[in-house]
């Protein structure tokens, strides 16, 4: 076995499209596929994606645009959510993307979309200028779908009072949280993401919005010693044995995602929950075993029932960050697709 393996199941991506799809009561769903599709790979969760139902795609960048341009992607509407400098205009029209623009001048001979800044205080028009005629779409995006209702309704009807003159170009506001749980924010397409992997924007486990996981990630013990009583394993001796303690070490650290900050979280050891202890390195990590365990029994660090949202609370960040930062690098990991 490779140090590490990724598992893709696009079978679960794609029934995660038809649940955002059915949540949505007719809008087009958009799947958000940035980042490298949050760590999935952005080419085959597009391709997915599409064949699922949904309608374009959303990216941070023209570079990202144009790298699903190359892969094959030649037809979906592909919009670039993040903002484009004057020097790519000319790839972005080449490449037939979509540009959100939040600030004038408004560039032409390319599709826009127009981006009010209802609240979330990043990109976007205080103001919503007289859309031209190669305007598309009309957007804004949430800050809070996810924890402060009020606040995401109070922009949700600024977006509508601001867009209400110009009938008949798409309107998309919906992230993730707001498709499943703002229903007013549906408007003429939903930008999913998140909830697109199976992962809950409400930090619950995704089952609660008939969401399932579609990465899985699957390491082996490589070594298995015991410590006594005094004797330490890791950096600095963050743990040091109480007890005559089986030790087992997992070639996976920081450097391949596996965060230093998850000392402490869980894994799963010969199918028991095991924990992380000491410092976790660049290359690997220790875990406690209740008794020895041979070289190569599988280790699972997502996946069977453990959740990204676990290590997510561990570690003090969000479900998104965990799985962005996961390497697939066929240097470091061997990626697996089910379902292709």
């Amino acid at each position: 076995m490779h140090r590490s393996e990724l598992t893709i199941d696009l079978r679960a991506l794609r029934r995660n499209v038809r649940r955002l799809l059915d949540v949505s009561e007719g809008a087009e769903l958009w799947a958000v596929v940035k980042a490298d599709g949050y760590g999935h790979g952005a080419g085959d969760v597009a391709r997915a994606s599409l064949e699922a139902g949904a309608t374009a795609l959303c990216v941070a960048t023209v570079v990202e645009g144009t790298s699903l341009r190359s892969a094959g992607l030649r037809e979906p509407r592909i919009v670039v959510l993040g903002p484009t400098e004057d020097e790519e205009l000319r790839s972005a029209r080449e490449a037939r993307l979509e540009l959100a623009v939040g600030s004038s001048p408004i560039p032409s001979g390319v599709s826009v979309h127009l981006k009010l800044d209802t609240g979330m205080g990043r990109f976007g028009f205080q103001r919503l200028p007289d859309p031209p005629e190669n305007a598309v779409g009309l957007m804004s995006h949430l800050a809070t779908a996810d924890s402060d209702r009020a606040f995401a309704e109070e922009q949700l009807a600024g977006f509508r009072a601001a867009v209400a003159a110009y009938p008949g170009i798409t309107r998309h506001v919906a992230n993730s949280a707001a498709a499943l749980g703002l229903r007013a924010s549906r408007l003429d397409a939903v930008r999913c993401g998140v909830a697109l992997y199976g992962l809950s924007p409400f930090d619950r486990d995704p089952a609660a919005d008939g969401l399932e996981p579609v990465l899985s990630w699957r390491s082996r013990i490589a070594r298995a010693f015991q410590l006594q009583p005094g004797e330490s394993t890791g950096y600095g001796r963050r743990f040091v044995a109480e007890r005559p303690t089986w030790i087992g070490i997992v070639p996976v650290g920081y450097g391949d995602g596996f965060r230093r900050d998850l000392t402490e979280t869980d894994v799963i050891v010969a199918g028991c929950r095991r924990r992380a202890v000491g410092t976790v390195s660049m290359d690997s990590f220790a875990v406690e075993l209740d008794e020895e365990l041979p070289v190569g029994e599988p280790v699972t660090l997502v996946g069977e029932g453990l959740l990204v949202e676990e290590h997510a609370r561990v570690a003090g960040t969000i479900n998104y960050e965990i799985v962005c930062g996961i390497d697939s690098r066929p240097e470091r990991a061997q990626r697996r697709l089910v379902g292709a």
